[in-house]
């Protein structure tokens, strides 16, 4: 299978399970609205939550990685630019959701 269908393929995949993730997110964060700062810290120190928030995360960076690479791939010309911006694309696209599931997971109360 060739690199472009693997990351059409990946792409795909990674939209429909963002789908559900996403939706209970919102759902999650419209009910945190009127809610106080303990108990926001109380949602996230919820095993399930910290799960599927950590999931969301992985899975909508993949997918922000895999599109922006894509538009590098069709509108920078340059090959230098074109891996600078990759590389660093990558970088920060494993860098955040570490940190962010690092800050989660020691949440305590």
């Amino acid at each position: 299978m060739h690199y472009s269908t693997k990351k059409w393929i990946f792409t795909k995949i990674s939209s429909l399970i963002l789908i559900p993730l996403m939706v209970w997110f919102l759902l999650s964060f419209v009910s945190m609205y009127d809610r106080s700062y303990l108990e926001i810290i109380d949602f996230f120190s919820n095993k399930l939550s910290k799960i599927l928030f950590s999931a969301l995360i992985i899975v909508a960076f993949s997918f922000y990685v895999l599109t922006i690479s894509e538009i590098f791939e069709d509108y920078l010309h340059d090959v230098k630019t074109k891996n600078v911006a990759n590389k660093l694309l990558n970088f920060f696209a494993i860098v955040v959701p570490i940190l962010t599931i690092i800050t989660i997971y020691n949440l305590n109360l």
